[in-house]
């Protein structure tokens, strides 16, 4: 049975390799609507009103050095200890579901599809990162419509919103939130009883070096400010670091500030004398992750 909702009326929403369609249960004139399948594999759960921009989240330019980044393997401990976490939550258990929240162009999302999934959900607002998602889930055969018996996860691309989750209540095992927003209410109703919630941020003295040279006033990664929010939801039951030490070319570290909002925040000439001093030398840095794993209160 599908666990998908439309995102417009909310009734009962059946995937489909070419056209996901509605059974309108939740309209009054029963109207059914539908939403194309794109040929690289994605389907757009995203209406216009519940969009804040023509074309919202992350720019190309910005998923594109993501992509170099982190397959040049910076971030690679920090991937390494989510598929350890996750694997071990679903070690023998049946049928998961899992949603990747904030998923942008899917590299932990892959690396989660390896673990004791059935059917990965990697959901996010930006359709340019959906689409590098599923052409790669595509031509690795993964995607739900391709899934063959003992094989890895079956990954569903979709643009969709966090705050309206296209998904049936209590249906999911676990959520991972990998440097994306949280919003406790829509994950605990998705969740059913007793599920997981994973938060992984940057932790105090994330990048200090990078931030240090850009900002006069540097501010600390407050790790945890949002675990009070949380609580009425969620029991926090781990807490894991992880650190590695980069050492980035000019190429690289440019990469790095593309990737985060310190590519706008910081003033030009602090920007480029930072990437200056990496000119003839790495330059090196932290970084510093902090995963949260939460379950869901009953």
């Amino acid at each position: 049975m599908s666990l998908f909702l439309c995102p417009i009326c909310g009734s009962t929403l059946t995937p489909d390799a070419r056209t996901w369609r509605c059974e309108g249960s939740q309209t009054a004139a029963k109207t059914v609507h539908t939403f194309d399948v794109a040929k690289q594999g994605y389907v757009n759960l995203l209406p216009v009103n519940q969009k804040k921009s023509k074309a919202p989240g992350d720019s190309e330019a910005s998923i594109q050095a993501r992509q170099r980044f982190l397959a040049a393997g910076f971030y690679a401990p920090l991937k390494q200890a989510l598929v350890k976490i996750v694997t071990e939550l679903t070690k023998n258990k049946g049928n998961i579901n899992w949603l990747d929240i904030g998923c942008g162009e899917g590299y932990y999302s892959q690396a989660l599809a390896s673990s004791n999934l059935n059917q990965l959900i990697a959901a996010d607002i930006s359709k340019p990162a959906l689409v590098e998602l599923a052409k790669k889930s595509k031509a690795a055969g993964q995607l739900w419509y391709q899934q063959k018996e003992g094989k890895k996860a079956a990954i569903v691309p979709m643009v969709a919103s966090a705050a309206h989750l296209p998904i049936k209540t209590n249906s999911l095992f676990g959520i991972s939130s990998i440097f994306s927003p949280i919003l406790p209410k829509p994950f605990f109703e998705v969740l059913e009883s007793g599920g997981y919630l994973l938060i992984a941020k940057p932790d105090q003295g994330h990048l200090a070096s990078v931030r240090q040279a850009l900002f006069d006033d540097v501010r600390e990664h407050d790790s945890d400010k949002f675990l009070q929010e949380l609580a009425p939801y969620f029991e926090l039951i781990d807490r894991v670091e992880v650190e590695t030490t980069l050492n980035l070319s000019q190429n690289e570290l440019t990469d790095l500030l593309t990737m985060t909002p310190y590519s706008y925040r910081a003033k030009l000439a602090n920007r480029e004398a930072l990437l200056n001093s990496a000119l003839k030398s790495s330059f090196k840095t932290q970084a510093r992750f902090v995963i949260f794993v939460l379950q869901k209160r009953t």
